[in-house]
């Protein structure tokens, strides 16, 4: 099992960063390969918090190699802050431990300023973006005016292009938005220089670089960011990301063919979790809603807005095992459960006296569906020093169980806190042997 994909197989935030960084200490490389820094990882290894929004999350493994694909979009200044802080702590970021795509798209400044305006625009129809430019730069990467990492090698040439895309987003900003915000060329222009002489030294041919370890056998893991049902095309649309979330970016992401890829491992919160705006059937608004966000520090990494929480949903887990082809489903998160008299699991939905076994395909009927729950007996018993699914409480084991039951897709793994040591292998599985093989 050479090269191993890890999606987000829910809204987002469920923990993919702790199981990169678990898994890295048995692979080569890991790899990024859409989204950009919209996205945030915060791994804990002994007491200790690092956050991540655009390096992997291997980075922290000294024998890892990174790279950033093609399929993921840019914030150079961001990048030179998260190369920054990881020196600082003593972590080695350096030309031959980290690879951006000769391919990659930049952010530049006008991106962030039309993303900003759009929200403001909208008003109370916002769609929850985070307002770091990821949207505008993919689409100007779509319309062929984008700035990719390649470009900085001849300045010159480029020079023409950033003047003409700054004038257009003014005039945009301007006359279509509303906006008084504008953006200066002399500003975007200092931000490409420095990215010049900043990033152009990690830059690499992120598919050459890929093709040559898979045939050598190497270990490798695709990262991928935000999660299956924020997916541009089969998401919540229009509360979506701007970008494709399923395995099958990997592809376009890292430049591999679709044989390249060995195993899909789904990571999901015990319960379930949304950031912003858009449909949540199972969101509780309620006491254990408030508990479910205070136990598991339910804040958004990059936004540190809350998260919305609500009971797992298994309907759109099915979706996720579909739409990516899962192999298995890492449960994150399962001690934040812990002191609940009873749980519940969405099974299905009804609507309009209907029984639905996925979700409906229009943004109102989603939210119009009523979930029809499962319920469980809860367990008392704090579970995050347990190493083993032997060490659960029964009624946690028959929980696990019951998920893998409603989602058609074995449980390989789980985690029981936010520490390294805390994320073991889940009883009957050889989803790490295999790994490891």
């Amino acid at each position: 099992m050479p090269a191993l994909v890890v999606i987000g197989a829910q809204w987002g935030d469920e923990g993919k960063g702790k199981v990169v960084d678990y898994l890295t200490s048995r692979c080569d490389m890991a790899v990024r390969f859409q989204g950009g820094n919209n996205a945030g990882h915060t791994l804990v290894v002994n007491g200790v918090k690092t956050k991540l929004n655009l390096i992997p999350s291997g980075i922290l493994r000294e024998a890892t190699t990174c790279l950033i694909g093609a399929g993921v979009v840019l914030n150079p200044e961001v990048l030179m802050g998260e190369i920054e802080a990881l020196r600082a702590a003593k972590v080695k970021v350096e030309p031959q431990r980290l690879l951006i795509d000769f391919n990659t798209h930049l952010i530049l400044p006008y991106h962030i300023a039309i993303d900003g305006a759009r929200e403001e625009a909208k008003g109370q129809n916002k769609i929850g973006t985070t307002g770091r430019g990821i949207g505008p730069a993919y689409e100007d990467r779509a319309a062929r005016c984008g700035v990719r990492v390649a470009d900085l090698l001849a300045l010159r040439e480029l020079k023409a292009r950033v003047d003409e895309n700054t004038e257009h987003a003014n005039r945009y900003l301007e006359h279509v938005l509303g906006s008084a915000r504008r953006v200066g060329f002399e500003d975007v222009w200092q931000v490409i220089e420095n990215a010049a002489s900043h990033v152009l030294p990690f830059a690499a041919d992120g598919s050459r670089v890929l093709d040559t370890a898979l045939r050598q056998g190497n270990r490798v893991i695709f990262e991928g960011a935000q999660g299956t049902l924020l997916d541009q095309s089969f998401g919540t649309v229009p509360f979506v990301t701007s970008s494709h979330t399923l395995a099958g970016a990997v592809t376009t992401g890292c430049g591999v063919g679709p044989r390249s890829v060995d195993y899909v491992l789904g990571v999901a919160k015990a319960y379930s979790t949304r950031v912003g705006s858009g449909p949540f059937p199972t969101e509780l608004s309620d006491r254990i809603g408030e508990t479910i966000r205070e136990k598991g520090a339910e804040f958004g990494t990059v936004t540190g807005r809350p998260r919305r929480c609500g009971w797992l949903d298994a309907v759109a887990l099915r979706r996720a095992v579909r739409l990516n082809g899962l192999d298995s489903v890492m449960l994150t998160k399962l001690d934040v459960l812990s002191g609940l008299e009873s749980l519940k699991i969405c099974a299905s939905y009804e609507l309009d006296g209907k029984s639905l076994d996925d979700l409906p395909v229009t943004l109102g009927d989603i939210g119009r569906v009523v979930p029809v729950y499962q319920e469980l007996k809860g367990w008392n018993e704090p579970i995050d020093q347990a190493r083993s699914t032997a060490q659960l409480p029964e009624a946690a084991r028959s929980y696990v169980k019951a998920v893998s039951q409603l989602i058609g897709c074995p449980v390989s793994m789980l985690s029981v806190s936010p520490e390294r040591s805390a994320t073991f292998e889940h009883e009957g599985s050889s989803f790490l042997r295999d790994f490891v093989a």
